[in-house]
């Protein structure tokens, strides 16, 4: 049987030009520099990259070629990546921001987007993606948690002015300044100091009466559980997968390389 030969995603290499707090918890950094004509913009609402660090999870001091390390080398010296969703692209400008959830000091990307400096060397593959809003939607509903705030917010900039839905985003305690249409309401889930709770989310959306709304179209992304209850509910309202977009980006208790893998096995299916 012949294999679907993997697409290329060559290694880009930017600098870190400025960054900025957006609140306690979101740092947004500003990338570009000489380089920059070598990002290609997909253009989608979701597009993201996959940030390289070093087996050890620490930032490579020259710039390295992913595609060439792991076809080279043993999987135990490949590159460690963390994604992150590309907040816009100014291409007048030739720079790109990229927001950070920061909880702490533990983790890879967090720690070091903390202590970057204007400069610094960069390192991603992608972008990959592929949502934009469904301009024949009555509805649109966005559902997700700080994971995935960087993607609503790029999502809700690209609606038309008279647009009709909704965002519920959790968040553990700041909320966000987003741009949205005047008929879009945009609803924060504070859970503070709580025990993540799976059901919050899908509890909210059951209360939005999206039986009444028309035709609906979902971009729903966040904690893998989470998601997988919200996934019941946009069965139940027999949403069809061309109007819904649903996927985990990341798992509680589980560092990213943990949920990468359970990707290819049944407990991590939504």
């Amino acid at each position: 049987m012949m294999t679907k030969e993997r697409p290329s995603r060559p290694t880009t290499h930017l600098e870190v030009l400025s960054k900025e707090w957006l609140n306690p918890t979101m740092l947004r950094l500003i990338v570009g520099g000489p380089n920059f004509d070598s990002f290609n913009d997909i253009g989608f609402s979701d597009a993201y990259i996959k940030i390289v660090f070093d087996p050890e999870g620490k930032p490579y001091p020259h710039v390295v070629d992913v595609r060439q390390i792991q076809e080279t080398e043993p999987r135990e010296n490949w590159p460690k990546t963390r994604t992150y969703t590309v907040r816009w692209v100014d291409q007048e400008n030739k720079c790109l921001a990229i927001d950070l959830v920061i909880h702490g000091d533990e983790g890879v990307a967090a720690p070091w987007a903390v202590n970057c400096k204007e400069g610094d060397l960069i390192q991603f593959m992608g972008p990959g993606g592929k949502w934009e809003p469904d301009s024949e939607s009555d509805f649109h509903l966005f559902v997700g948690d700080e994971s995935a705030l960087p993607a609503i917010a790029a999502g809700l900039e690209r609606l038309p002015e008279d647009a009709e839905g909704a965002a519920v985003i959790e968040v553990s305690e700041h909320g966000l300044d987003v741009a949205h249409p005047e008929g879009v309401s945009v609803q924060w889930l504070v859970r503070g100091h709580d025990a993540y709770d799976p059901a919050a989310l899908a509890a909210k959306v059951r209360g939005l009466g999206l039986a009444d709304k028309g035709t609906v179209s979902v971009f729903a992304h966040g904690e893998r559980d989470a998601m997988k209850q919200l996934r019941a509910v946009f069965n139940e309202l027999e949403i069809p997968r061309e109007r819904l977009s649903l996927s985990g980006y990341w798992a509680n208790g589980r560092v990213e390389d943990v949920f990468q893998a359970e990707k290819r096995t049944d407990i991590g299916k939504i």
